[in-house]
């Protein structure tokens, strides 16, 4: 029976990847949500591992593509799912991050789509039809610790129940327990992320939009899959 599973970062990934059609990477603050929201201006975003400066620029350079800035850097092309509103349709744009872009690459041959609260409803329906009856996987990437570990946040298990409860037929119970969380949390999203740890290290940073941005409920019907090393819309 088709089944879907959930399980957290990168190690989720590893364990889940040659057993499933296809992988959901759930990143809502912020990856997910800024790829969506990139897609949805008819852009494709590539994502890259962050860390490396001149590997990033390198990379950008031989696929064609701007380079994101810091989010720090302010006013420009960034992580920020605000920033990313002012791209240009048919823009491509090199997008590192520590949690989603790593995650994306890792998957294997299984079909990668970016899923976050925004568009929650129509990936799960993209994803069901890859999946062509397959088990499904959907991976909340959660945030590091400075010592790199693997910090599970509430955003992501939120933004993973949202897919789950979408996709709508059986899952493990870990995908069980992440659906219901949303669930209980699903009236008062905003308030949720606001206040949870990822949210209040945003706001504090004062992308409080940024927030307000991934809290929003299935207002998109974008469906970012990743295709030639770029996530593109594919609904």
């Amino acid at each position: 029976m088709q089944k879907v599973h959930c399980e957290w970062g990168l190690k989720g990934v590893e364990l889940l990847r040659d057993r499933v059609a296809v992988v959901v990477v759930v990143d809502v603050l912020s990856f997910s949500t800024a790829v969506d929201v990139a897609v949805h201006r008819q852009a494709r975003i590539h994502p890259f591992p962050y860390g490396d400066e001149d590997a990033a620029r390198a990379e950008a350079e031989r696929v064609g593509a701007r380079l994101a800035a810091s989010r720090k850097a302010g006013g420009q092309l960034s992580l920020s799912p605000a920033s990313l509103m002012k791209l240009n349709p048919g823009e491509r744009l090199l997008l590192p991050s520590p949690n989603g872009s790593r995650l994306s690459l890792a998957c294997g041959r299984a079909k990668v789509l970016a899923g976050c609260l925004r568009n929650a409803a129509a990936v799960a329906a993209k994803a069901v039809m890859l999946a062509e009856g397959r088990d499904i996987a959907v991976v909340p990437a959660g945030e590091l610790w400075p010592d790199g570990s693997l910090r599970p946040a509430i955003e992501d298990l939120l933004g993973a129940g949202a897919v789950i409860e979408a996709i709508g037929f059986d899952g493990e119970p870990e995908a069980v327990v992440a659906r219901h969380a949303f669930l209980s949390a699903r009236p008062h999203l905003e308030a949720t992320l606001r206040t949870c740890r990822s949210g209040v290290e945003l706001i504090e940073k004062e992308h409080a939009l940024d927030v307000d941005i991934a809290a929003e409920l299935n207002v998109s019907h974008c469906t970012p899959m990743l295709k030639n090393g770029a996530y593109e819309n594919v609904a």
